[in-house]
């Protein structure tokens, strides 16, 4: 599997590209995971992010890990380090941003999505929490 989507209640889709060569790891565990959905917020102060706290969890390496994002990748805080702030976080940058302690960086939206993402990222950080699915992309 090489992408999934994100999807909203309201029926927007949202689709990703996993990253397969720098995050080989990340991108098969995430993959293993869908479809599963999850509460975001946004996290204003560390750019323009939405977030959860509440991932599933993932034991894997860190790989691919940085701060620094580029707008549209998605990140994921593994379990270990045990150290990292962002253990069992899912971020989705929809624009520029940096994170609070590393993660792995394991996807990006279609570039053609990135509207949609920015609206949605516009959206909960206007109105609130949201609740978004991620399934397998066929």
């Amino acid at each position: 599997m090489t992408s999934f989507t994100l999807g909203t209640l309201n029926g927007i889709i949202i689709r990703f590209q996993f990253y397969v060569d720098s995050a080989p790891v990340t991108s098969a565990a995430f993959a293993a995971l869908l479809p599963f959905t999850r509460q975001f917020i946004h996290a204003r102060v560390s750019g323009h992010e939405i977030w959860t706290d509440n991932a599933p969890k993932m034991d894997i390496i860190q790989e691919n890990a940085s701060v620094f994002t580029e707008p549209g990748e998605i990140v994921f805080g593994p379990l270990k380090p045990a150290r990292a702030k962002t253990s069992g976080c899912i971020g989705i940058y929809y624009g520029e941003g940096r994170g609070l302690d590393a993660c792995n960086i394991f996807g990006k939206v279609f570039d053609e999505d990135m509207p949609l993402l920015n609206d949605l990222g516009d959206a909960i950080w206007k109105h609130g929490m949201q609740e978004l699915t991620f399934e397998a992309l066929e």
